[in-house]
């Protein structure tokens, strides 16, 4: 039953014929997550919060970045260097006080992804790299949880609804990962500002027509907007059976099967805790640091060197006496470091690992140690 503030407050909801009092009363019983509080988190963050959603979660372990501003419009000026999900929690709370969020400061992974997605309704998928993608995915399709999906890319945006059996999954569409370095970060390629807006208000849309029965999902369906020339458009999806996943035979049952088929063969990955014990103990190393200098510059792991990653390509000479030695690729957050690894193993380096999670994890873990 609503109360007077909430009628007041959802009263253009309760006069829209075939919503009603009905379809919001879904609404505040719900529970969303949302990965990431990034540029497709913020708008949908925002508008799910005004919506009336009961539950929000937000996942997201990196801290606000001023780079970030022009797009991700939930954070402010004065939250640069503050755990995003602390700005996003603050921001939904101005909105709609009503709403219980809940701040997951971490980084997904397959120990954490199942047990958190299943107490929800729904995700609501902003992450912006593809290993959280077919993360996310696939700890859905085992928590049988809907998964709304959005992504960015210079001027294109695309948004879908993955909720098999009813349509695919995101491995029916994309099977495997495309290799590291491919498709490159919007730090690297750039990307316009309101273009993550657009797609995120799509996202919050799917979101509570899922919630409350109300309308046609975009299942079976991916919706394409192209900022550039102002155009939509829309492709029809079907179900893969021979998908490794949701397929009539699969071979991913698990999570860790599901982190497998996201590795790069012939790069270790070294968990910041596994790192420290290699400079503990002396190993001779290179530790490659492929972030912006502005970036390297404000702080970083001792001893690094840093050749940001849009330059690595040019400066390979400089690494030649590294060769057939161990060269650990660092960058903020692991995914960028990921792609230079799998540059510098294309130009024939050998001895290759990437740092993960990158100098956040790092930082996080030196916090830690020194507030225990």
């Amino acid at each position: 039953m609503l109360t007077g503030t909430q009628r007041s407050r959802y009263d253009r909801h309760l006069r829209l014929a075939g919503f009603g009092a009905a379809a919001q009363e879904r609404l505040l019983a719900s529970g969303v997550l949302v990965v990431g509080a990034g540029g497709l988190g913020s708008p949908a963050l925002l508008y799910l919060a005004a919506a009336g959603v009961g539950r929000i979660g937000i996942v997201d372990d990196d801290v606000v970045d001023r780079s970030n501003l022009h797009r991700q419009v939930i954070h402010h000026d004065a939250d640069v260097g503050r755990p995003k999900v602390a700005s996003a929690a603050r921001a939904i709370r101005d909105i709609n006080p009503e709403v219980v969020v809940e701040t997951h400061e971490l980084r997904l992974g397959a120990d954490n992804a199942l047990d958190l997605i299943r107490r929800y309704d729904l995700v609501l998928d902003g992450a912006d790299n593809f290993t959280t993608r077919y993360l996310v995915n696939d700890a859905a399709y085992f928590a049988r949880v809907p998964v709304v999906h959005g992504s960015v890319h210079r001027f294109e945006g695309q948004a879908t609804v993955f909720a098999p059996p009813a349509g695919p999954c995101y491995r029916c569409l994309f099977p495997e990962p495309p290799p590291p370095g491919s498709v490159p970060a919007c730090s690297a390629a750039g990307v316009l500002g309101v273009l993550p807006g657009m797609i995120g208000m799509v996202q919050a849309t799917e979101a509570v027509k899922l919630l409350t029965g109300v309308g046609e999902p975009l299942i079976g369906r991916l919706l394409r907007y192209d900022a550039a020339s102002m155009r939509w458009g829309e492709l029809r999806l079907a179900r893969d059976p021979a998908c490794a996943l949701c397929g009539a035979e699969p071979s991913i049952r698990t999570l860790v099967e599901s982190a497998a088929t996201c590795a790069v063969t012939g790069i270790a990955s070294l968990s910041v805790d596994e790192y420290a014990r290699l400079r503990e103990r002396g190993e001779q190393h290179l530790l490659l640091d492929v972030r912006s200098r502005p970036e390297a510059t404000a702080g970083g792991i001792a001893g690094h060197v840093n050749i940001p990653l849009a330059e690595l390509p040019a400066r390979l000479g400089e690494l030649e006496a590294w060769r057939g030695r161990l060269i650990v690729c660092q960058c903020r957050a692991g995914e960028a470091s990921q792609a230079a690894a799998q540059l510098l193993r294309t130009a024939g380096f050998s001895e290759l690992a990437n740092l993960e999670g990158g100098y956040l994890a790092w930082r996080a873990r030196v916090t830690s140690k020194r507030n225990p």
